[in-house]
């Protein structure tokens, strides 16, 4: 069985996340979208709500499982029979970082592949950086992310504000 990981910090999960995890399918048996726990970064959802929001999203695709990880990716990897990373590349400057961490992560477990796929150009632009930025001030993210994201959004961004 050919298992593979699809990393991030999906804060929040976006459409063009969606699309990567849809064309994934092809790719392999079983799917691990893995919700990344970074100390060094601080969510807008915690890891619990962005489980949970993944959950929502893919509870119609059986193939996939939803985790979360702390430390190398390599290792949870080891630890779950991983052997294959996927990465979706929205441009050149996505390509430049994600191929060098590729390439770390070859160095540290030869064996796990990365594959990269490229962002459909619908969502070309899309990243949850820049929903977060136009939520923050009321701009129009609707076909950015899933329908029940949007006032998720702006009541988190009413309490921060």
């Amino acid at each position: 069985m050919k298992i593979a990981i699809y990393p991030g910090s999906f804060d929040p999960v976006t459409n063009g996340h969606l699309d990567i995890i849809r064309r994934a399918e092809k790719l392999c048996d079983k799917l691990i979208v893995a919700v990344a726990v970074n100390s060094s970064k601080e969510p807008l959802f915690n890891t619990e709500e962005r489980i949970e929001m993944l959950k929502k999203c893919c509870s119609n695709m059986e193939w996939i499982e939803i985790k979360s990880f702390k430390g190398l990716l390599v290792n949870f990897c080891k630890e779950n029979g991983i052997s294959i990373i996927i990465r979706g590349l929205r441009a050149t400057a996505d390509y430049e970082y994600e191929y060098a961490i590729s390439l770390m992560n070859k160095k540290l477990a030869s064996d796990i592949e990365t594959i990269f796929l490229m962002a459909d150009t619908e969502y070309s632009f899309v990243s949850s950086r820049i929903v977060k930025e136009a939520a923050s001030y009321h701009g129009d993210i609707s076909n950015l992310v899933p329908d029940f994201i949007i006032p998720r959004l702006h009541e988190k961004f009413q309490t921060v504000k």
